[in-house]
């Protein structure tokens, strides 16, 4: 089975997703593309119909592990799965449903996913694990903590799942992209956000750091030094700052 160049992308109906869909599907990749929303996924099926399949999964659902892996099957294998599935919402007034809905996403969603592409790699060779985590999880954010916790808990998880290849003999590799705020539909919210970055401008950076096999990413170069910084802040000073 030659899975050289065929990719599945989870979340790929919209924002990052949907432009690094593109991206690969003009180098020739085929792609299986998974999201919610069943017309958007639709749409670019009928535009690229040589190098598309589709399948409709909500990372939520228990029946998205096997969902996924049908939809791996469909395609023929697999050699790169990018996962852009995510939420998040600033939640200065800690709503309870906000705060759950993120976990049950970012957290649970996640791990069910990601350990199903783990196991299937193990099983047939090996093959590429690229997650759009965020720059949030460099250091609690008061103003999202649940969005910022998960992505901490994702940055923590690669990291462990690559020390597990790597106790395993595994050949898989991990690609953990740190993103700053991106012009999406996930921060269409009536907030301020500094230094936001376009879509299609992250797509080609995350893209670069694929091919290169970069472990760790920050997009871009002005939130690298950003997130540096708060690495330093002393947690006596961190938590008096106002966000």
């Amino acid at each position: 089975m030659n899975t050289q160049k065929k990719a599945v992308i989870m979340g790929a109906s919209s924002g990052i997703g949907l432009e690094v869909t593109r991206l690969l599907i003009a180098q020739g990749w085929h792609v299986g593309i998974a999201a919610r929303r069943a017309d958007r996924l639709d749409a670019l099926q009928r535009e690229f119909p040589q190098q598309v399949v589709t399948q409709t999964i909500d990372v939520t659902r228990d029946e998205a592990p096997q969902q996924l892996l049908q939809l791996i099957e469909r395609l023929g294998g697999m050699s790169l799965y990018f996962h852009a599935s995510g939420i998040g919402k600033q939640n200065r007034q800690l709503e309870p449903a906000i705060e759950t809905d993120t976990v049950r996403t970012n957290a649970l969603g996640f791990t069910r996913l990601i350990d199903t592409v783990f196991n299937y790699f193990a099983e047939h060779g090996g093959g590429h694990i690229a997650a759009i985590t965020s720059i949030a999880g460099t250091k609690g954010l008061g103003p999202a903590p649940s969005y910022s916790a998960t992505k901490a808990f994702q940055n923590v998880y690669l990291q462990s799942l690559e020390q597990l290849a790597n106790a395993r003999r595994l050949n898989i590799r991990f690609t953990d992209l740190r993103p700053g705020f991106v012009d999406t539909a996930l921060l269409n919210d009536n907030y301020h956000y500094p230094l936001m970055l376009r879509p299609e401008r992250v797509a080609r950076e995350m893209v670069a750091a694929i091919e290169s096999h970069r472990h760790v990413r920050v997009i871009d170069w002005r939130w690298r030094i950003i997130t540096a910084c708060w690495r330093r802040i002393p947690r006596f000073v961190w938590r008096r700052l106002r966000l």
